[in-house]
Formats: C-alpha cells, structure tokens, sequence
C-alpha cells in the first residue's frame, strides 16, 4: 500500500480512502520505469494513477513546465485539470484546447504552470508561438493516446515530442489493448501493465435486445426509456443529426433530454454535459464521443439505438456503466432490417417494454446560470452564501455547482427556482450585479 505522507492528504482531498490494484501499481511502475504503457478500462480510475507519482516527480524549486498531458479532446483534458485542481497540490495546472481563448491561453502560460495538459493542436500552435519554455519538461503524457491516432494527430504529436528535448519519462494511457506505438513517440519497450479485463471477468455488464417493429425506432426507445424507473442513461447514435432528431422526439414526447455532439461550439457542449451531470436533465443522446474521457456520472443505463461498426467503440460505451464493481445494463435496439455485427452475441436476452408507458419522474433540479466566475472572483462558497442568504435556499435545495472562467451554473430543486429567483433579483454578490437566470436547454443553431 503506497503511504507517502502527501499523498494521502491528496486522497483525502479527493475523498478516496485508499488506491486500488491498477492505481497502486501504476504508481510504483511510473516513478521507476522509464517507459510505461497502462491500459485499464474506461472509469477504472487511470487519471489519478498517472497523476499521483506526477506530483512526486515534481521539483518544488521549478518555475517552468515540467510535465506535459496530451489529451484527444477538450474534455478530457477538463477533466485531468479538475482532478489536479481536486487533490489540492500546490503546483499550477493549465489547460489549453482549440476553441478556448487563446489570448487567456497566452496570459495564463506566461506564470507557467508545473503541469500543462491539452490537446495536440493547440499545444503545437503555443510551440510554434514561443508561448512556454520546453527545457524542463522531463515527463510526458499521452492520455487516450488510441483516441488521439485515430482522430488523426500524427503530426501534431510527432512535432511536439520532437521538440521535447529533456524528457525522461514517457507515459502512455489508453482504455484499448493491441496498439501499434508509432516510433515518433519515442516509447521503445515500455514496461506495459495490463489491466482490461476479460470478457469473463466484467460480468457485472448485462445486455438486453429491445426489438422494434418499426425501421424508426423512437417508439422502442420511448417505451424503454419508460421502463427505466426515471433512471438517467446514455443513448449513442452514429450520427450527429440523429443525436439532435431523438433529443427532439424525446422532450415533444415529455422526457428531459439534451444531444452531445462534436459539431456544436465549445459552450454548447459544456452546457449539456453541465445539465447531465446535475441531474437537470435525465437523458444524454450523443455520438461517440461521449463514449470516453467524459467526466459524468456512473450510469445505469447505456442504450445503443444504432452499433457502432466496430467491437471497440462498442466496448467504450458500456464502459460508461458496470465501472469497478458496480452493475449495469447496455441495451441494444434492434430492427429485423438492420445489417448484423459480427462482435455481437444476437442471442442474448430479450427485454419486452410493449407496455411500458410511464413517463420518468420530472428532474428534481433545474440548472441556474450566473454571468461570472473564477476571472471575476467568484467561488463556490461565494455562490453558496448568496444562494443561501439572498436566495433563501437551504443546503438541501442545492445541488452541484461548476465555476468557469467567466460563468457559472448551480443546480437548484425545480420546486424552489421561482421563489429563489424573485429573491435574488435586486441583490448584488460579492458587490456586483450578476445576470442570474434559468440556464436555457441546448437548441438547434437554427432556432437561436
């Protein structure tokens, strides 16, 4: 059991009580080995794993970049960031992502962060810019490395570690086993720690068919959703358009739920994933990319309503439930017409949700937007008061709240936003006028 004294103040502030197998063992093979390859399922805790020994290795005395994270997409690397922010070191952490404000990018790195993560692009683009210095980077991250080849950052990647001249440390992450490792990344025989379970070891997944008599196979989805007891679940479709076309079906037919997709802008994104994860809607429609690397909450419930035409992606979106040693159930919607896949066992269960037409519960929260954040001093405890004070809510009509740079948002029990909103309308926080309103629900760009 790894028992360095900082660390376990670290676990305590992120609420963990001890490490598990893979994250014990990453650790001690990360701090020794020159070169490590750790593969271990989506939700198995691998951010932690890598950044537990990350902090050991940092050097106190430094004023530079001393490790950079690589990540495929903004979320990802959100997410590392908040679990850095979490275990409440005393290092610096930036992020960097395109679509972010590149003049905020540029002011934040010139107080140079001991740890940068972001994606491919745009750290090439702060390299191209002379935006940091590289000589004391010594340890290199390439998290959801598989991700990041298969959206194609070859050349990104190979520019940026070429650069990378002091490294001494090259880690690489994936939830995929039987990659090919490109040369460029420098990781000549690493030490590989094999955690992907076999089938028959992640027997807490149970699959079920749903069978639509119908080639459109809202109604199949309707009545499964239905028969979910007001459980939240992930619905992934293959297309971006279909993720729109089923949220819509879904909130004309009474159920609250928001599409995910990589064609909507950076707030709109982030919007959904908030509301998701508050509980201010129940329902997520997405693509692939929700598969892995989000931060949300251990689902339930995954429902394919279109298969993907590889195992692989298959496999990662039934990581998103069944996680450690919890259940969970990925159903898949089926019609007689649809081209079968060959990883599938069509043999399996068949749920029958003919009857099924109960509408889930109502959210218990709805999300509230304020016109401020971090860049505008305002904190969690800040938000709290005010809510509390001004807006007469007690501790339990609140949920979770997220503070971005510029703007926040706080869950609220839907019974008490009317109310708290008509006592917030005149008050100032912090001494400053905030627009406080109902976020609004993601809509298509046409009907803005």
């Amino acid at each position: 059991m790894y028992t360095n004294p900082h660390s376990t103040n670290l676990l305590l502030n992120l609420g963990i009580e001890s490490l598990n197998e893979m994250q014990e063992t990453a650790q001690e093979t990360i701090l020794n080995d020159a070169n490590v390859l750790l593969l271990s399922p989506t939700g198995s805790g691998k951010t932690l794993a890598f950044l537990l020994p990350i902090f050991q290795l940092l050097e106190s005395e430094s004023t530079s970049v001393q490790c950079l994270i690589l990540v495929p997409s903004r979320e990802l690397g959100l997410q590392i960031e908040g679990v850095w922010k979490k275990m409440g070191t005393d290092y610096k952490v930036n992020v960097c992502y395109g679509g972010h404000s590149i003049d905020t990018e540029i002011k934040n790195l010139s107080n140079p962060p001991a740890v940068l993560i972001g994606t491919p692009g745009r750290i090439a683009d702060h390299i191209d810019r002379g935006t940091f210095k590289l000589d004391a980077i010594q340890t290199l991250v390439l998290d959801e490395f598989d991700k990041s080849l298969q959206l194609g950052f070859h050349e990104q990647m190979s520019f940026i570690i070429s650069r990378l001249t002091k490294l001494n440390k090259r880690i690489l992450v994936s939830a995929t086993a039987d990659i090919e490792i490109p040369k460029y990344t420098g990781v000549l025989h690493p030490t590989v720690l094999d955690f992907i379970p076999t089938e028959e070891e992640n027997s807490n997944l149970s699959l079920r068919m749903v069978v639509s008599k119908e080639k459109d196979k809202i109604n199949s989805l309707f009545k499964l959703i239905c028969s979910l007891k007001s459980q939240a679940a992930i619905v992934f479709c293959n297309h971006r358009d279909a993720a729109e076309r089923i949220s819509d079906s879904l909130n004309e037919k009474g159920i609250y739920a928001t599409y995910y997709h990589g064609g909507m802008d950076q707030d709109e994104r982030e919007r959904a994933l908030i509301q998701f994860r508050n509980g201010s809607v129940s329902y997520l429609i997405t693509t692939d990319l929700a598969a892995r690397g989000l931060d949300i909450p251990e689902m339930k419930h995954v429902i394919h309503y279109h298969l993907p035409s590889k195992e692989e992606e298959f496999t990662h979106r039934n990581g998103r439930t069944a996680r450690m040693l919890a259940s969970g159930t990925a159903y898949v919607i089926a019609h007689e017409s649809e081209k079968k896949m060959d990883y599938l066992d069509y043999g399996m269960p068949v749920l029958n949700v003919e009857n099924a037409t109960t509408l889930p519960k109502p959210p218990e929260f709805q999300t509230i937007y304020i016109s401020g954040g971090k860049k505008n001093k305002l904190n969690k405890i800040d938000i709290v008061g005010f809510f509390s004070q001004k807006g007469k809510l007690d501790k339990s009509d609140l949920g979770l709240i997220e503070v971005k740079d510029f703007i926040s948002f706080a869950a609220v029990k839907s019974k008490k936003v009317k109310e708290f909103l008509a006592n917030i309308r005149d008050e100032k926080m912090k001494g400053k006028k905030f627009k406080i309103e109902i976020a609004r629900k993601v809509i298509k760009k046409e009907e803005e």
